[in-house]
């Protein structure tokens, strides 16, 4: 009986002691890097098309993670977009666009900011355990309130908005202003750049921002090696105007636009090379894409949207169908997902595999696309809709597209409405050439039902772009 009571307590002790170490060992949450460019192209990566930009770490990651052909931006330009991706939620929800046409971007001299009620990636993850850093163009207010660190970053290293703003030339014409914006010198911007809420360097060394973006992050992962990060990379190019290091000028035979394309797969490669000699990238996974599509009034110093209609700035594809890589070996099946995806899924699916509750106090409008990353099962998004400010110019749904309203991306021609709305089917035709309302009207009464359903779940909010600082303190906390 005392052996039967002693194997009886030596199992209960073993038991505990597996429990125990199980505990001890439990596997730490995945790692996050969002790598995010600024006015980049559907076709300006080697993957997507593009025939003499050279992209060999995009390309290596496309061939070990997932390259994703329907997957969006939230918006067309970067202040919204930017927000939707942190926020999961159409900026419309936040305040963080516009009715107006003018100005659909936060400037030097905007009051406003993301409101620090909305709630973003960082500050879901740092419960969690997560260290947290925000490198590169913010976008989403410049003054003390608004900054990186006071929505979930524990450090900020870069330049709080696009890099053509704070303009020193004065009232240049439009043809003179151009002219310096293809042929650029630092001082004809003021722009900052800012290590958390204190300017180091103003105006910003523009060449070297990408290199020293690349170091930022790279310091970043090594220092959290231990312990979860998410590192939110957003980079200034190729926003116009064009920088590059003097390693990578004249390299590129698509010239300065794809000189520093490369500069941006270089710093790919350099944060991806990091993850494997720190033997993290099995825990790691890293998203690229971009905020809209490519600015194309600047010719060639301009992107491309490849086989795309439309630009940054336009709700045609080229201006939200955004180049878009997920990688990590231990988290991503390898390969090409046709289905939709969009920025605003990034924060249920980082919440999702970081096991962190996605707010339930409020409308997101993301997804969690975990079954389509490890290949058990398809993304659940299956309709887009695409805002121009706060009014719902198109919609997506599987296969079809509809317009009910277009405008061409800048200038202040006005829109024009469509009844029919204009009508593709995107998988037979992603150039959105052949209208198709006469031939499917069914669908087109679907897309309005849809549309419609969705417009009923939006309550406008004040918009946070409108309010404007008094001339005399523009750039206030910035000086």
């Amino acid at each position: 009986m005392r052996k039967i009571l002693l194997l009886i307590l030596l199992a209960g002790l073993a038991a505990w002691a597996i429990s125990h170490g199980a505990a001890q060992t439990a596997p730490q949450p995945p790692n996050f890097v969002v790598i995010f460019c600024d006015d980049l192209g559907y076709g300006d990566l080697g993957s997507f098309g593009h025939p003499t930009i050279r992209t060999p770490n995009l390309d290596r990651m496309v061939t070990e993670g997932q390259r994703w052909t329907s997957f969006y931006a939230c918006d067309s330009v970067c202040t919204p977009s930017r927000a939707g991706l942190l926020t999961g939620r159409l900026p419309v929800r936040s305040g963080m666009t516009t009715a107006t046409n003018s100005r659909r971007v936060l400037f030097p001299d905007s009051a406003g900011g993301l409101s620090a009620d909305e709630i973003t990636i960082a500050e879901l993850l740092k419960p969690r355990g997560y260290a947290t850093a925000h490198i590169g163009k913010w976008h989403l207010g410049h003054l003390p309130q608004y900054l990186p660190t006071k929505h979930g970053f524990d450090s900020y290293f870069g330049i709080p908005y696009s890099n053509d703003m704070d303009w020193t030339g004065g009232n240049l014409s439009v043809e003179e202003r151009r002219r310096r914006m293809m042929d650029p010198k630092i001082e004809y911007w003021n722009v900052p750049l800012l290590r958390n809420d204190e300017v180091i360097e103003r105006p910003a060394e523009q060449a070297t921002l990408t290199q020293r973006y690349t170091d930022e992050a790279i310091k970043f992962i090594k220092a959290n090696r231990q312990r979860p990060f998410f590192l939110y990379l957003a980079h200034t190019m190729p926003h116009m105007p064009l920088f590059r290091s003097r390693e990578f000028a004249g390299r590129s035979p698509r010239g300065i636009y794809g000189d520093v394309i490369e500069e941006l797969d270089w710093s790919v490669g350099r944060v991806l090379e990091t993850l494997r000699q720190l033997q993290i990238d099995r825990r790691t996974l890293v998203v690229f894409t971009s905020d809209n599509g490519p600015w194309a009034i600047f010719d060639q110093q301009g992107g491309s949207a490849g086989l795309l209609r439309g630009a940054k700035g336009g709700t045609f594809e080229g201006g939200m169908r955004e180049p878009t890589i997920f990688w990590g070996p231990g988290l991503v099946k390898r390969r090409v997902v046709t289905e939709l995806g969009s920025t605003l899924d990034l924060l249920p699916t980082l919440c999702g595999l970081a096991g962190v509750k996605a707010p339930t106090d409020r409308a997101l409008d993301g997804y969690d696309l975990t079954p389509a990353l490890r290949g058990t099962g398809h993304s659940p998004r299956q309709t887009m809709f695409y805002h121009r400010g706060t009014k719902l110019y198109a919609v997506r749904h599987g296969a079809f597209k509809a317009h009910f309203f277009t405008r061409s991306e800048f200038g202040n021609d006005p829109e024009v409405a469509h009844d029919p709305p204009l009508l593709y089917n995107l998988e037979h035709d992603p150039s959105e050439k052949f209208d198709l309302s006469k031939q499917h009207p069914e669908v087109s009464a679907e897309l309005r039902r849809i549309a419609a359903a969705h417009l009923q779940t939006i309550t406008p909010v004040k918009s946070q772009l409108d309010e404007r600082l008094p001339a005399d303190t523009t750039n206030k906390g910035q000086k």
